[in-house]
């Protein structure tokens, strides 16, 4: 959710963390703040804002606070309306700590009126300033220095944190700790620190990085460099990590919004997630966490996929081809209801738990849930050195690249290809495809980068169909087999990002109910390329057509039924029905995003969203 930041070393560090607020602000834009350690006082400049890190420039004005080391945020309101007070930083009663945090602590409240007993008034609503509270308390009961008293201070606490402080007494100091919450530690040169919710602040000044793991404190420096202690004081030798990040990635590189980028990005982004893993000329597929594990895939009497909002829609197309080229039962589970409602698993069960962050809180804690009832979890994310990655037996990356706009695209597409690798894999070892079946697919998907690629051509006139549903206020998605996951993640794309209300459906369940809403005004969008089903889909275009529906299909290329139904009809690329949902989906990202952009809508931060959902 939030984003934070954070510096120390030789640098002025209010640029940098107001570099990296920029760069993070995709997690959180409700607010934005900074905290300064003064260069010559022994004070601590905080400056804090309602709204973008924007808000926050024009409020700091020509006031820049001067100092080496500091600490910034950028919020995604959890507790607390977002306003000026509510924004972090956050300090205690004496004003000497301040202190920024992702997460969210579920114990605040009785912390918060024990605190209050011992004479603590608190200015906002947030949980936050409970903590910053509990650390002063704590130090000042304990007499002890500013990093033991935040190990003591997180022992009482019950909850998810990445938290970083600053302390006026202690200019050369920077405080930071994790738990349930992502924090990663870039390493410069001669005791040179930045702090940054994941790497994308850091990579054009380091490419070396720590990740933080659940309940270490990392106490870094000016002068003595970085130590890492878990909250039981053991010492923790560190990992330093190479990023392979380039700062191009996090670039908009000529493009009006990271999210028509990405789009964009799509025919590489598929290929870097086939490359190296598909080979053509051996008609083989290798993937080192399946093939090592492969004792748990062979002998598993079910797959259970768990994700979150569109890695759900990615789950539901590899339910269908796990099932059809593996022949085994696949279930597919909200990671935000599954534990809550005591699930079934078994040690026998292979878990795959989808994250285009690899931090999403809730499929976090499905994976733990799993693990402890003795189930293989396998863990498909797009963030190298994530939690998910860290948690799970085995997995595999998606190759996406950093991924800015909140509302997924590529990371959608780079799912599926992933998630087709491993059922075809699995198929193939299980026995259940043949081989003119399996070489068939292997070429049908290395085709499929340059059709996505022929797709995108199709720009301008999607934007032309764009304008005539600019002032909707419902949209209707249908589609069939695996294009049903499809008209779901379409529908998403636009509540996303236009605020128009959209529903997904099975095409066939549309007579069971949501054809009441069909009339004149009602855009109806029909994901109808050529498969086993395709005549049915055929009659449900004819009964919406009945109606007086606007009506859009997605066909095969060089379909002429469906010219004389529908409105407007998309091309697209002709490939095996199973490999449909890589070209389909593209034309209704473009759709939702043309229709964005005339509503005036801000694309890359849809309102109320954030990035990645890191709280419950």
């Amino acid at each position: 959710m939030c984003g934070i930041v954070g510096y120390i070393g030789d640098k002025d560090c209010f640029p940098i963390l107001i570099k990296g607020l920029q760069r993070l602000e995709y997690r959180g834009y409700d607010s934005a703040g900074v905290a300064v350690s003064h260069v010559d006082e022994d004070r601590i400049q905080i400056f804090k804002k309602k709204g973008k890190v924007q808000d926050l420039l024009d409020h700091v004005g020509d006031e820049k606070p001067c100092g080496t080391s500091g600490i910034g945020h950028t919020r995604w309101a959890t507790h607390g309306p977002p306003n000026d007070v509510n924004a972090h930083p956050h300090t205690a009663r004496l004003g000497r700590l301040a202190m920024i945090h992702n997460g969210i602590i579920e114990n605040y409240e009785s912390l918060r009126k024990s605190l209050e007993t011992n004479g603590h008034a608190f200015v906002s609503d947030t949980d936050t300033e409970v903590l910053i509270h509990l650390i002063e308390e704590v130090q000042s009961r304990a007499n002890c220095s500013i990093a033991d008293a935040v190990q003591i201070a997180l022992k009482e606490v019950e909850g998810a944190y990445a938290i970083a402080i600053i302390d006026a007494s202690e200019p050369d100091l920077l405080i930071a700790a994790r738990k349930s919450s992502p924090l990663v530690i870039g390493v410069g040169e001669e005791n040179e620190y930045y702090i940054a919710s994941d790497a994308t602040p850091i990579v054009e000044y380091t490419p070396n990085v720590i990740y933080l793991d659940d309940e270490e404190v990392a106490v870094m420096h000016r002068h003595n460099g970085l130590t890492i202690r878990n909250l039981e004081n053991t010492v923790i030798t560190p990992e330093i990590h190479e990023l392979e990040m380039q700062i191009e990635a996090i670039e908009k590189g000529g493009f009006e919004h990271f999210m028509l980028k990405e789009i964009y990005e799509q025919p590489n982004s598929i290929l870097d997630s086939i490359r190296g893993r598909m080979s053509l000329q051996r008609s083989e597929i290798k993937m080192s966490g399946i093939d090592e594990h492969w004792d748990r895939w062979e002998n598993a009497q079910r797959i259970l996929i768990i994700a979150c909002g569109t890695s759900w829609h990615a789950g539901l197309v590899a339910e269908y081809l796990l099932e059809d080229f593996a022949r085994i039962p696949v279930e597919v589970e909200y990671a935000s209801e599954f534990r809550y409602r005591n699930p079934i698993i078994r040690p026998d069960d292979v878990v795959i738990a989808i994250s285009q962050s690899g931090e999403t809180a809730d499929t976090l804690a499905a994976i733990r849930l799993a693990k402890e009832q003795g189930a293989h979890v396998f863990g498909v994310c797009n963030v190298v050195g994530s939690s998910i990655s860290r948690e799970t037996d085995s997995g595999s990356y998606t190759h996406a690249g950093p991924e800015i706009g909140v509302a997924s695209t590529k990371a959608f597409t780079a799912q599926i290809t992933v998630l087709t690798l491993i059922a075809l894999l699995v198929g193939k070892k299980k026995g259940h495809l043949s081989t003119q079946r399996f070489n068939r697919l292997l070429v049908e998907l290395n085709a499929i980068p340059e059709k996505v690629h022929t797709l995108l051509k199709q720009d301008d006139r999607i934007q032309e169909i764009a304008k005539h549903f600019e002032h909707s206020t419902n949209a209707l998605y249908l589609g069939r087999g695996v294009n049903f996951p499809v008209a779901l993640e379409g529908a998403l794309k636009l509540k996303e990002i236009s605020y128009i209300h959209a529903e997904g459906y099975p095409s066939a369940e549309m007579k069971h109910g949501p054809i009441a809403l069909i009339d004149e005004e009602m855009p109806v969008i029909f994901v109808a390329t050529a498969d086993d089903i395709y005549d049915k889909t055929v009659s449900n275009i004819q009964e919406v057509k009945a109606r007086g529906g606007r009506l859009v299909a997605l066909v095969s290329a060089g379909n002429q039924d469906l010219k004389k139904l529908a409105e407007f009809i998309i091309e697209v690329p002709k490939t095996d029905q199973a490999l449909a949902p890589l070209l389909t989906v593209v034309p209704l990202q473009l759709l939702s995003y043309h229709i964005a952009v005339m509503r005036g809508c801000n694309v890359d931060q849809p309102r109320n969203l954030a990035k990645s959902v890191t709280v419950e």
